[in-house]
């Protein structure tokens, strides 16, 4: 029990802290491939951050981790109902996801893009050279790492725009880039 309550205390974010991650977020998101910085936060996984800052009674969430039981810490400091990968508009992740997972969270519909998830995905490095990234936002290209494994997922998920996912690519320093739904990302799986 004690180790649930400190993780809610760890989890509770101050307004400040909030406004700090909200605008770190919405940096990554409309510059993509820029890399920013997320407030320091001991005790939390750095990817819980957005989640932890942007959900609410209002919005559902899923975490995937294994064995940490930070979903529940996250519900009880959200207020927000948890849901499967696949009806969750926020999606965090503190294990890598696999293809299949990235393909079962949800896109919305043309109708309704904003019902698109907002994935954050723990990766161990988000500076790299292995993808170039193009589209709006992005002055020319950009060169980026993070997503192993997930270009073709990803890329299945963003096919049916306007409806789609976004990510934040989010290194344990809290590290973090973003790469919306629009973002055209060439390069191999590794």
């Amino acid at each position: 029990m004690t180790a649930i309550l400190d993780r809610i205390a760890a989890a509770t974010l101050r307004p400040d802290e909030s406004r700090q991650v909200f605008r770190a977020v919405l940096d990554a998101l409309s510059r993509p491939g820029r890399i920013v910085r997320l407030p320091e936060r001991p005790g939390v996984p750095a990817v819980l951050l957005p989640v932890l800052a942007l959900a609410d009674l209002g919005t559902t969430v899923a975490v995937l981790d294994e064995g940490e039981d930070w979903a529940d810490a996250v519900g009880v400091v959200t207020s927000a109902p948890a849901a499967e990968t696949g009806s969750a508009r926020f999606v965090a992740a503190t294990r890598p996801m696999t293809g299949d997972e990235l393909r079962a969270v949800g896109r919305g519909s043309a109708f309704a893009p904003e019902e698109g998830a907002l994935v954050c995905l723990a990766v161990s490095e988000v500076d790299g050279e292995d993808w170039e990234l193009s589209g709006p936002g992005i002055p020319g290209t950009v060169r980026l790492s993070g997503v192993d494994g997930l270009l073709a997922a990803r890329a299945e998920a963003v096919a049916g725009y306007p409806a789609g996912i976004d990510l934040l690519l989010i290194a344990p320093d809290g590290r973090m880039a973003g790469i919306p739904r629009t973002t055209v990302i060439e390069g191999s799986e590794r």
